[in-house]
């Protein structure tokens, strides 16, 4: 038996529609699953879809707003009406704003919040019955490597994505005698949209990761399809309450 496989199982991810998280949706195609891409924006995410199921995967697109709570219930009950179950949830939909930590308002505070930490919270739960039910599941949660770092510029999400490791774990323990496990990644510096803001922003930036990355490049979302297979597979049914830098080793780096 192939540990890996993921034939028969379907995964919601959210922000599924680029960056990081279209690298792992493609991932977990490529491995069996059916991927459903919950996001905003639809043809972005027609395009995505159109990227999985030509290299042979199967995915749908579901327009989800994850901070609405009615929004998320309906992308979990048509997802399991639709395809008779939720095996695997990938909480990757989050948000940046970068000023200096006395130059934000409450409401972009907030925002924050609700962008990169209630959503996770608020699509886990929805999933929770589901899996509960099937006695199985997977939940893979997308923090940061800032969740590890004091970041200057970028204060909030770097709590929202502290936030977000401490609900892994909160939700590992609480769930795992359902045969549920919940994980974290930590991606490092990887070449997304999100990023790309900050590299023409602050000149030498670029090269400064190079540099200290030991491996010697940016990520890039395909960088995450290996991980997210692993924590969504048979492979990782003990391992729980996890959080995995996935950063070419810039977080170890003296």
């Amino acid at each position: 038996m192939n540990p890996f496989d993921l034939t028969g199982r379907v995964a919601i991810v959210t922000g599924g529609n680029g960056g990081i998280g279209l690298g792992m949706a493609r991932g977990l195609a490529a491995a069996g699953a059916r991927v459903v891409l919950a996001a905003r924006d639809a043809a972005k995410g027609a395009a995505a879809v159109a990227g999985i199921e030509a290299e042979g995967g199967i995915a749908r697109f579901a327009a989800t707003d994850v901070r609405d709570e009615a929004s998320v219930a309906r992308l979990i009950d048509a997802t399991a009406k639709d395809l008779g179950r939720i095996d695997i949830l990938v909480n990757n939909a989050g948000v940046n704003l970068r000023k200096q930590p006395q130059d934000y308002s409450l409401e972009e505070w907030e925002g924050l919040l609700s962008a990169n930490l209630t959503s996770a919270f608020l699509c886990s739960k929805a999933a929770y019955a589901y899996m509960q039910r099937a006695g199985s599941g997977k939940i893979i949660n997308v923090g940061s490597m800032m969740s590890l770092f004091g970041s200057a510029w970028a204060t909030p999400y770097a709590a929202t994505k502290g936030g977000v490791v401490q609900l892994t774990r909160g939700l590992a323990v609480a769930w795992a005698r359902d045969g549920i496990q919940v994980n974290a990644v930590l991606p490092g510096w990887i070449d997304t949209e999100l990023t790309a803001a900050t590299r023409r922003e602050i000149e030498g930036f670029h090269q400064r990761i190079v540099e200290r990355t030991p491996a010697g490049r940016w990520g890039v979302g395909s960088d995450l399809a290996g991980v997210a297979v692993f924590l969504a597979s048979a492979a990782s049914d003990f391992v729980t309450g996890a959080a995995i830098p996935v950063d070419g080793g810039y977080s170890v780096q003296g």
